[in-house]
């Protein structure tokens, strides 16, 4: 087991007093699984997500993340168990500016003190299609190619976790695809689990396991269809 919710529930303060946005929400997932949640908008998918990478911590109940509770630790020591556990792929790319993409991808190698970054970091970037693309800067590459220097940068540690929030929210259909197929092809082929909160079915349905929200409960967790 890689990643667990205990009963977790979050509230927050609004004026008309406490609003909840999820409740009493379980489930254990598994090193190598595949996970999608899913839930209409206010369901409470990118708040479940915040606490399972340890971004937030829960009102109630706690997380567990390769054996440690996040709600025990302070935040630097989640923001350590992220740096060694977690990886990260946003719709909006995240990507530092002023770096070009293998820059981009290198920075998580180097923070965690990898004595080969820059020959890692050209694996991978090869490994996504952008061999020829490995010096330009993100102002330089379009949408797709965006995405695929953050999903780089993301397996590029090889965490035990990917959370990936709408990943291909900004892009076209076509690209989107393309972008879906390469994380499903390094999940498959690393040990890294895979957990993406997205709106588009057909997504989800790639994924071994959907958890669907709705009114911050989880509704069910079954296999996705074949």
């Amino acid at each position: 087991m890689v990643l667990a919710a205990h009963g977790v529930s979050k509230e927050v303060s609004s004026p008309e007093g406490s609003l909840t946005i999820l409740s009493d929400v379980s489930f254990s997932i598994f090193a190598g699984e595949s996970v999608a949640v899913v839930g209409p908008s206010g369901a409470g998918k990118s708040t479940l997500l915040a606490l399972l990478a340890g971004l937030d911590l829960p009102t109630r109940g706690h997380v567990e993340l390769n054996g440690v509770n996040l709600s025990g630790l302070d935040e630097d020591g989640r923001a350590e168990v992220r740096a060694e556990s977690v990886g990260f792929v946003f719709q909006s790319f995240h990507l530092v500016p002023s770096l070009n993409a293998l820059e981009n991808v290198m920075l998580p190698l180097e923070l965690a003190g990898h004595s080969a970054a820059r020959s890692a970091a050209r694996e991978i970037i090869d490994k996504v299609g952008l061999a020829d693309r490995w010096s330009h800067y993100p102002a330089q590459l379009s949408g797709g190619e965006k995405q695929r220097v953050a999903i780089a940068r993301a397996f590029a540690t090889e965490p035990a976790v990917l959370f990936a929030d709408e990943p291909t929210g900004n892009l076209d259909s076509r690209t989107g695809a393309n972008i879906m197929k390469l994380m499903f092809e390094l999940n498959e082929s690393s040990s890294t689990t895979l957990v993406l909160v997205t709106h588009d079915n057909d997504l989800a349905e790639r994924c071994g396991r959907v958890l669907a929200l709705d009114g911050g409960r989880l509704e069910s967790d079954s296999e996705a269809a074949a």
